[in-house]
């Protein structure tokens, strides 16, 4: 009589494996970036807490300037609502059209360029929100009652036909307080990153 032995085989053990630190999105722009690359950062943070972040950290009057105009019901805007006329930095002596035509194209050569990030590294002569926000009370009732509505819009024209599309339609979005339906920024988080800000009672 014979017997046989069962031989049994052991499964090798896998390697523990160590999960790896999950990578956190980067809050860093370029030195004083355009206002419409700042909200699009904030926009792009998935907690309310990392959009409170972005904004603390790239703080500018113009940005709170922006949000004013755009979230206080008691800041009421003096200009006509919707499409402006417009022509970018390089076609103002060539041609015209409205600044919605003109968006795609400042996008699509961001991204044939591969530059997503402006901010003083954007050499064509343009001004921006951060330097003009001091003419934004021309916009605003009881800014400047005085100014007569057809010098006003051409100022804002002018204005926009200065910044950089991309700026331009920001400015845009805000003076029809508008900004959430591009930007996923709220009033409650404005108030979070920047609490010096007092609502209401501005007209």
């Amino acid at each position: 009589m014979t017997t046989t032995k069962k031989t049994t085989t052991t499964k090798a053990k896998k390697p523990a494996t160590t999960a790896k630190p999950r990578q956190t999105a980067s809050l860093e722009l370029p030195k004083n970036p355009l206002a419409f690359e700042v909200l699009d950062l904030v926009s792009k943070q998935r907690s309310a807490a990392k959009k409170v972040e972005a904004l603390k950290k790239h703080e500018h009057v113009s940005l709170k300037m922006l949000f004013i105009w755009n979230f206080d019901e008691s800041v009421i805007s003096v200009l006509p609502p919707g499409e402006v006329p417009f022509s970018s930095y390089e076609e103002q002596t060539t041609s015209s059209g409205t600044l919605s035509k003109k968006i795609d194209l400042a996008t699509r050569k961001m991204y044939e360029t591969g530059s997503f990030s402006i901010g003083t590294s954007d050499q064509q002569g343009r001004t921006t929100i951060r330097r003009e926000c001091k003419n934004f009370y021309h916009f605003i009732k009881g800014g400047n009652d005085a100014m007569n509505s057809i010098r006003r819009e051409s100022m804002f024209i002018n204005l926009l036909q200065g910044l950089h599309p991309l700026e331009a339609e920001l400015l845009c979005l805000v003076k029809d307080k508008d900004l959430e339906s591009k930007y996923k920024i709220t009033k409650d988080i404005v108030s979070q990153a920047y609490p010096d800000i007092q609502w209401g009672n501005r007209s």
